[in-house]
């Protein structure tokens, strides 16, 4: 009986031991977790690619200043049930943050967002170059995706690249998205401006949808002015009418290896696919991204009957019907350049 009595007594204090000692344990977890890493308040940027182990991670954070002891780190997280939920990404660290908030926002997946705004009438290439500076893509897999066939018409795209059907617009990418998350998510946004009506009048008007996003890109291309695209797009649908060459500039540098910002007469003669002073009719496909009011206009020219437009040297242009009166315009924009 002594004995049993002895072994009840041992057992509890035992327990009772053992109850402190958790206690103490919590207590110093605790601790840890409200504790700055250090005061040093040193900011770091943390990047955890998709699919690393939890022991990776605590690996990747302390090689960052960012973990003051790798075992507390680990029971923390293990403690909140988060060790296997932590989200992969581009993340924003100070070291004067606690272990407790940094596995919050490991857990939450409060992510460093990059917004990339694209602008109208902007090229494939040209797209690729800002996603390619802010270290989004690189420029080989960017151009690999948006000419993958396959992947082309999964996005309901009929053309040999995405070139036209990737939105401009401000977008909030980070670095954990693929180059097929971030590609798209633009064409996606396309497709939300580009309503069933607008597809209708497509029909309606006698075009494919790439015709559509074609023209489109070529108004864009042609000027900046919201309220003159529709008098472009009435000179190339009159033109389109009466089997005449687009005479389209932009067109003429498109294809070249090196970038042009000026059309200069030279390249006018260049022989390419889509130089509309060489081919007949539209180009083999859209030569930049257009906006909405591009779009919009390419669907509805005004009703009137020019043919021709010459630059006024100031993002305007003046309109003519007939080829006598674009010669006097263009004679007059000549002079008006020899004066300046």
């Amino acid at each position: 009986m002594q004995t049993i009595l002895s072994l009840i007594q041992r057992t509890k204090k035992i327990m009772a031991l053992g109850v402190i000692i958790l206690i103490a344990f919590s207590l110093l977890l605790l601790s840890y977790a409200k504790s700055p890493v250090d005061d040093r308040a040193v900011m770091a940027t943390v990047y955890l690619p998709k699919g690393t182990s939890f022991s990776e991670i605590v690996n990747i954070l302390d090689r960052a200043g960012m973990v003051k002891n790798k075992l507390f780190f680990s029971l923390l997280a293990l403690s909140k049930g988060i060790a296997g939920q932590i989200k992969a990404g581009e993340y924003e660290l100070v070291s004067s943050m606690s272990p407790g908030v940094i596995t919050d926002m490991l857990f939450k997946g409060e992510i460093k967002i990059h917004p990339v705004t694209i602008p109208e009438d902007f090229t494939l290439k040209q797209i690729a170059d800002r996603l390619v500076a802010e270290e989004l893509v690189s420029e080989e897999s960017f151009l690999g995706v948006t000419t993958d066939p396959v992947f082309l018409a999964s996005l309901n795209i009929d053309g040999r690249s995405a070139e036209g059907y990737l939105y401009p617009d401000t977008y909030k990418f980070d670095r954990s998205m693929t180059t097929r998350e971030i590609v798209r998510a633009m064409v996606n946004q396309f497709w939300k401006k580009v309503t069933p009506q607008m597809v209708k009048r497509v029909q309606d008007l006698g075009m494919t949808t790439a015709e559509f996003v074609t023209l489109a890109s070529l108004i864009g291309k042609e000027s900046g002015y919201q309220e003159e695209k529709d008098l472009i797009s009435a000179v190339f649908h009159n033109r389109l009418k009466k089997g005449m060459k687009l005479q389209s500039d932009p067109t003429a540098i498109y294809s070249l290896s090196q970038y042009h910002s000026i059309v200069k007469r030279k390249h006018l003669d260049n022989d390419t696919p889509y130089n509309t002073y060489k081919i007949q009719g539209l180009p083999p496909g859209p030569i930049a991204n257009p906006g909405i009011d591009s779009l919009q206009a390419a669907l509805h020219p005004a009703p009137v009957n020019y043919l021709y437009f010459v630059s006024n040297n100031d993002g305007t242009h003046k309109f003519s019907s007939n080829l006598a009166a674009h010669a006097q315009a263009v004679l007059k924009y000549q002079i008006k350049r020899k004066k300046e």
